[in-house]
């Protein structure tokens, strides 16, 4: 059998007076007919990225609504899980990258060994996650009903990953994605099924934090609470463009020359072997400035937990940036908007559908145009706070935990 990861029960009666009573009703119906479902849901890693972030709301959901869900993660292999998962998951957002025939025999070598251990598992419905544990299909053919929901933006893949991927996703009986634009024209409709991700308003990184509080946080880790701070929370990843944020930094720097900027790329996510090198090539950007605060090492946050710490920073930042050239949905973002933040996004993938631009934050295409952003909200504090309503109910009204579950329990329903 697979890892598994134990999750505890949560009730939908903690969102009450959070999301309308007519989500609330609707999930509560959707959920008599799915009792005593047994669910088996796979992905990569049990921490770190979006995808296990999710999971580890919406499963205690789904058992809390009577669901037997059951989570598991795919056995990483040294050179499957590192160089090779990812250089495809890149791929699949358009990174240029020859899939080589090695590469393809480790990839299916691995995932034939994988599916070994999932021969006695059973379930009423199948949920994999991303394309690690995709083709587990093609060596399990009684793997049905079967779901492949795809987080990444594959609206311009490269094509040799993509046409090495595409029949794995064809075997499965639907296949979700957060975005029309992601979807692949050659897909057939009938399999593909479009809902966004969303954030769980209940966790320690969604609470309310009083600011007050949020600035005693951020003062023990060196920042000056008293001088204007933007910051981006995301891995170190090139399609987060990390580069790109340090060069609006420095041309918002020029005309508030007290400005700090804070990246939080934690190296949590147990898949994302890149990390570290990306972090000390931004290390040897900012070439110590003094005004930039990197935060890699969750070790040394002390005793501070991953979560408050984020939640402090979000809540401390004067203007929040997710400044990405590929993004699948980017759940930062929405973080920041649920607290009732101007975010500057980039003006790709999932980032589109959440911020409306000039309404709940601002859309960028370029370094140039992040760093006018930064200027115009740290001088004028009015239109960030209007701004930041305005994103913190666009939040409530579509990108929150009850929602995401809705929209799985319809499709689940469909299936069964």
């Amino acid at each position: 059998m697979l890892p598994e990861v134990k999750t505890g029960v949560k009730k939908l009666e903690e969102y009450k007076g959070i999301v309308k009573d007519s989500l609330f009703k609707e999930v509560k119906g959707l959920a008599k007919d799915l009792r005593g479902l047994r669910l088996v849901i796979i992905n990569a890693t049990p921490q770190g990225g979006g995808v296990a972030e999710i999971l580890q709301s919406l499963i205690p959901l789904m058992k809390g609504l009577g669901i037997k869900a059951y989570w598991h993660v795919i056995p990483p292999g040294r050179k499957y899980s590192g160089l090779l998962t990812k250089e495809i998951h890149n791929a699949l957002q358009g990174k240029e990258y020859t899939l080589s025939q090695s590469s393809r025999k480790l990839y299916l070598q691995h995932t034939e060994k994988l599916s070994k251990l999932l021969k006695d598992m059973k379930a009423d419905i199948w949920v994999l996650h991303d394309p690690q544990p995709a083709g587990l299909i093609s060596c399990l053919p009684n793997l049905h009903p079967s779901i492949s929901h795809i987080h990444i933006d594959t609206s311009h893949p490269n094509k040799s990953a993509w046409n090495f991927i595409e029949p794995f996703l064809l075997k499965y009986d639907k296949v979700i994605f957060s975005l029309k634009d992601f979807v692949a024209k050659n897909l057939p409709k009938r399999k593909v099924v479009v809902f966004p991700p969303a954030i769980d308003p209940s966790t320690e990184k969604n609470n309310p934090l009083l600011l007050i509080r949020a600035k005693e946080i951020l003062k023990k880790l060196g920042i000056d609470v008293k001088k204007p701070l933007v910051s981006q929370i995301a891995r170190f990843d090139p399609w987060k463009d990390p580069f790109g944020v340090i060069k609006a930094f420095k041309l918002a720097k020029k005309k508030i020359p007290t400005l700090q900027l804070a990246y939080a790329g934690l190296f949590l996510a147990l898949d994302d072997p890149d990390a570290i090198k990306i972090f000390k090539d931004v290390e040897k950007t900012i070439k110590r400035e003094k005004d930039i605060f990197l935060f890699a090492d969750p070790k040394k946050l002390g005793n501070l937990k991953v979560d408050i710490f984020v939640n402090a920073l979000q809540v401390g930042s004067d203007v929040i940036l997710h400044k990405s050239i590929r993004e699948g949905f980017g759940l930062s973002v929405t973080e920041g908007m649920w607290k009732g933040k101007a975010v500057i996004g980039g003006k790709v993938g999932g980032i589109k559908i959440q911020i409306e631009n000039g309404k709940s934050g601002f859309l960028v295409s370029s370094p140039d145009e992040a760093g006018k952003r930064i200027v115009q909200l740290i001088k004028n504090p009015q239109l960030a706070k209007k701004l930041g309503r305005a994103a913190r109910e666009r939040t409530r009204e579509k990108f929150l935990m009850p929602r995401l579950l809705r929209d799985y329990l319809k499709l689940f329903k469909e299936l069964v």
